[in-house]
């Protein structure tokens, strides 16, 4: 949910439009519970995503369920560290990294989503990694050493993707 609210604010500051929208499932942590976002030079008519163009799955319960909705030409980024073996999509890119274990060499394994982020950001180009940085400084105010650590994380990812 966090990571999904980031995106939509650092496109915010980027100046584009954006809907964010979660979607809490009965389960809520270790879930499918998920976010939509979109983001657009354009103005967004619906919030809902039917078919995304990129996807970032933390868990393999959540592969399992959206993974074939992305669209074909779209990006899958997968959380390796928790997700083992699947069957690959041919149509689509896909970035698979130990989000869980990078995070943990940083020292807390809460901040795997940002390193997807990270990932994302630089393999999509569609917002600068300065313009995460600075809504996500925004997004912990007064949480220092969380922004710290987050930042981090956000780089790494940006960084673990040629």
């Amino acid at each position: 949910m966090f990571m999904g609210k980031l995106l939509a604010q650092a496109g915010l500051l980027a100046g584009k439009n954006v809907t964010w929208m979660p979607s809490y499932g009965a389960e809520v942590r270790g879930g499918t519970a998920y976010s939509m976002t979109k983001i657009s030079d354009r103005e967004i008519a619906s919030p809902i995503v039917t078919n995304p163009d990129a996807l970032i799955v933390m868990n393999k319960p959540s592969l399992l369920k959206y993974s074939e909705r992305v669209k074909e030409g779209g990006l899958l980024i997968s959380n390796r560290s928790l997700i083992d073996n699947f069957k690959k999509r041919k149509n689509i890119s896909l970035i698979n990294l130990p989000l869980t274990e990078m995070a943990s060499k940083l020292g807390d394994i809460k901040c795997a989503n940002m390193i997807a982020l990270g990932a994302f950001l630089k393999k999509t180009k569609m917002l600068s990694i300065k313009n995460a940085a600075d809504a996500l400084k925004d997004m912990l105010k007064g949480k220092e050493e969380l922004f710290k650590i987050n930042k981090k994380a956000l780089e790494k990812g940006y960084n673990a993707v040629k």
